[in-house]
């Protein structure tokens, strides 16, 4: 059908998304027949449905909504760059603002993380930090070095690669991975521990994995590390105090290359630019971010390299090219829009409020455990919170977990919120300038669902 020149109707938008456009994630029995939410408007931490009812984004998109909707700044920072200079081939050329934003990245990041490649988003940032450390082993003569560590419950992105060191074991697929070049830690959540067990010697534990999985595979074949500081996706996991400066030390000790994915954690979801040394203390080899660089107003990826590799890379015996890029690195309007995105988060002080705002936010968080005993855990930090329910004290199947996540989301969307439910948890990742009045609005409803809902499940 040619719509061109024609006003769809609702009920065309509905038949024409439903029929011919294959979302994320989409579920095969779903195929041509899965409807979903139109969001029209959307201004601040706010979102509006094709039928004019509001909610909050408790998600914050897709944990990237920093600066909240509406920014005319921002349109009209893309809109100026759209009409100076649309796009350029970064084979041939660059421009103002990829080397603006180049800089201003390479200040904000911690120790010598100074080389910049921009990608597409976070799946493709993540791709080129596992081939940059695959590329820096065969530079060095050491091909067989090419193994990468993942962590169960981490998620990573939807390329190849990506995918292939992403460990959510909930989420088994058809689709292709690289199996050969994986492979993965167990779980490090904290709640997850034996009963007797202190976190401390939890983490123990888990520091005993990396060198156990070192001493077996060999680290003269270990290519990489790959961790979220925190496993958002995963649930929102915060390892055990002192893990990351601990693998951090056990990665140097095997010349294993660290990558901190930040994509998530990176431009102020913990109040830092970066959370790797300001929250946790390291300073990796490589940092992956994408997300909150742009706040989701348009597309935009960073592959960040540290001094040291970049050296041993180029003196290496002999030329070589360094084969990664895409049609979009480096594109002017994405990074005009980042150039824009940073200079409000640094004039309204954004990074500031999400320390202030805080200790509010997790407070929330916490009360919710000590109201509802269906609650078995609440964890986060910064603006990041998941609520861990257990629907029954012997149900255990993924499905029975759904069909509670399911409920719950169900009934907080009709009182106004829109919840990011992974099995039985939720998650939340607002807009950073959230306010502590909205806060309390947005957890009030959680615990309004949550009272709905748990009345039907033995805690």
């Amino acid at each position: 059908m040619n719509t061109l020149g024609n006003t769809p109707t609702d009920g065309d938008l509905v038949a024409w998304d439903r029929d011919h456009h294959l979302h994320p994630w989409a579920g095969t029995e779903g195929f041509g027949s899965a409807e979903y939410m139109r969001v029209n408007t959307a201004d601040g931490i706010y979102l509006w449905d094709a039928a004019g009812k509001r909610y909050i984004d408790g998600p914050g998109g897709m944990w990237c909504t920093q600066i909240g909707y509406g920014r005319q700044e921002m349109a009209d920072t893309i809109s100026q760059q759209v009409m100076k200079m649309p796009y350029a081939s970064p084979w041939s050329f660059t421009t103002e603002p990829a080397a603006v934003l180049a800089r201003m990245i390479a200040e904000r990041t911690p120790g010598d993380l100074n080389t910049v490649h921009f990608t597409t988003g976070g799946s493709t940032a993540v791709d080129t930090a596992l081939r940059t450390s695959l590329f820096m082993n065969k530079r060095l003569g050491r091909p067989e070095k090419r193994i990468v560590i993942g962590r169960e419950k981490g998620y990573h992105g939807s390329t190849f690669l990506a995918a292939t060191v992403t460990g959510k074991e909930r989420f088994e697929t058809s689709f292709e991975k690289a199996q050969d070049l994986v492979r993965f830690l167990p779980d490090v959540n904290p709640y997850h521990r034996p009963e007797a067990m202190s976190v401390d010697a939890w983490c123990d534990a888990k520091v005993a994995d990396l060198e156990n999985l070192i001493a077996d595979v060999g680290a003269d074949r270990i290519a990489a590390f790959i961790a979220e500081p925190i496993l958002c996706s995963g649930g929102v996991i915060v390892p055990p105090p002192g893990y990351h400066k601990r693998t951090l030390e056990i990665c140097r000790a095997n010349d294993i290359l660290y990558i901190s994915d930040e994509v998530v954690t990176g431009f102020g979801r913990l109040g830092h630019w970066f959370a790797s040394e300001e929250v946790f203390g390291i300073v990796p080899d490589i940092i992956t971010c994408a997300k909150g660089l742009t706040s989701g107003y348009l597309p935009l990826g960073a592959c960040i390299i540290s001094d040291k590799i970049m050296k041993r890379i180029a003196e290496a015996p002999g030329d070589d090219v360094f084969y990664n890029g895409y049609t979009y690195s480096g594109h002017p309007v994405s990074c005009a829009a980042a150039i824009k995105n940073i200079e409000i988060m640094e004039r309204e002080d954004i990074l500031g409020h999400v320390q202030r705002v805080t200790p509010h936010f997790q407070d929330r968080l916490h009360q919710i455990k000590e109201k509802f005993p269906i609650v078995g855990d609440v964890r986060g930090d910064g603006l990041l919170g998941c609520i861990e329910c257990r629907p029954g004290l012997n149900v255990e199947s993924y499905e029975a977990h759904v069909k509670f996540g399911q409920k719950l989301d169900d009934a907080c969307e009709e009182m106004g919120l829109l919840l990011r439910p992974f099995g039985n948890m939720a998650v939340f990742s607002p807009p950073l300038i959230i306010s502590p009045s909205q806060m309390d609005e947005m957890f009030d409803i959680m615990e309004a669902g949550m009272a709905q809902v748990s009345k039907d499940y033995d805690a």
